[in-house]
């Protein structure tokens, strides 16, 4: 008799087990069955934002439901990021993160409501970029070198805007600062756009910003581009030198883009999200979109992306000690 309640109670609890796993296959299996917020942590109308509304339009399409586009700028990104970072891991909340939220922040930070790595699922690299200086379409310097010795005479004349305080277009400006010599005072803005704003009204003298960003108003003639700062030219613009060429042999600086899950999102769901990704990518128009845009698409995985920001949060940290800046 004893023998018959063991096997009887182990079929229970074998039963029970059964039950408690088969919801969770269920549901990653049904993934996905209602709206995917997709959280930009920038201005609606900056670089990542139109990469990443194009992406979730595409991706929404083969996945079978709408990728909703939420911006929650701030913080140099620290703001949508952390919200994130907090979302519940079932795959309905992903992040568009770039070099800002997960290679300058965690270094330049004091504190940080979230941690780059722990806090996240990676799913995939997207993109690369690079940036390039420009100053007001009417500007009366044409290249850096005329913009060094303009600026020098009167720095307080001439102040940067950034994106914010962290990102890397703030850093891109402090390095410049740092090697040109020309202590030209930052600007800070909430995003891009506002401080771009600025630029093209003449309140500030020149900003550092993704190509991507900027492009519409370089083809429209409201700001003048001065230098890349790639190690060659921009295939986007092949007409201006990158800051190499015209004297600054060591700066080099560009962003790249990440899509990221909360941490214990089921693997399942973020490799779902990667294929989809890498498809959309390949398609021409898309591809063809991302380079017009100033991206350089370059879709590498999970394990890829983690190999890459274990690269790049050193490499950051060395420009944010070298341009001297600092968050509290």
């Amino acid at each position: 008799m004893q023998k018959y309640l063991r096997i009887a109670s182990l079929m229970v609890a074998m039963t029970v087990g059964v039950l408690s796993v088969a919801p969770a296959v269920s549901a990653e299996q049904k993934w996905p069955e209602r709206p995917i917020r997709m959280v930009i942590p920038f201005a609606a109308g900056g670089g990542t934002d139109v990469l990443g509304r194009m992406l979730a339009q595409k991706m929404s399409e083969g996945l079978g439901q709408p990728i909703v586009v939420e911006n929650k700028p701030g913080a140099g990104g620290s703001v949508g990021t952390a919200d994130v970072a907090k979302a519940t891991p079932d795959g309905y909340t992903i992040l568009l993160g770039s070099s800002s939220t997960h290679g300058i922040n965690p270094v330049l930070y004091s504190k940080l409501p979230y941690d780059a790595i722990n806090d996240f699922e990676p799913i995939a690299l997207i993109a690369t970029n690079k940036f390039v200086m420009a100053v007001p379409g009417k500007f009366p310097a044409n290249n850096l070198q005329e913009f060094i010795t303009l600026t020098k005479a009167d720095p307080e004349k001439y102040p940067y805007a950034s994106s914010g305080n962290g990102t890397t277009s703030h850093l891109a400006g402090a390095l410049f600062v740092k090697q040109s010599g020309v202590p030209l005072a930052h600007i800070p803005y909430k995003s891009n756009v506002p401080g771009l704003n600025d630029l093209m009204a003449g309140r500030v003298a020149v900003m550092f910003d993704n190509i991507t960003a900027m492009q519409g108003q370089i083809q429209a003639g409201m700001v003048k581009p001065i230098a890349t700062t790639g190690e060659t030219r921009s295939p986007i613009l092949p007409d201006v030198p990158t800051m190499k060429e015209q004297g600054l042999q060591d700066y080099q600086i560009g962003g790249w883009f990440v899509l990221m899950a909360p941490a214990k999102t089921p693997k399942a769901i973020t490799q779902r999200i990667y294929e989809e990704l890498k498809k959309v990518v390949s398609q021409k128009d898309v591809h063809d979109r991302m380079v017009a845009i100033g991206a350089d698409p370059q879709v590498e995985g999970p394990d890829d992306l983690r190999k890459h920001l274990a690269t790049e949060i050193p490499r950051w940290k060395e420009i944010v000690d070298l341009a001297g800046a600092k968050v509290d």
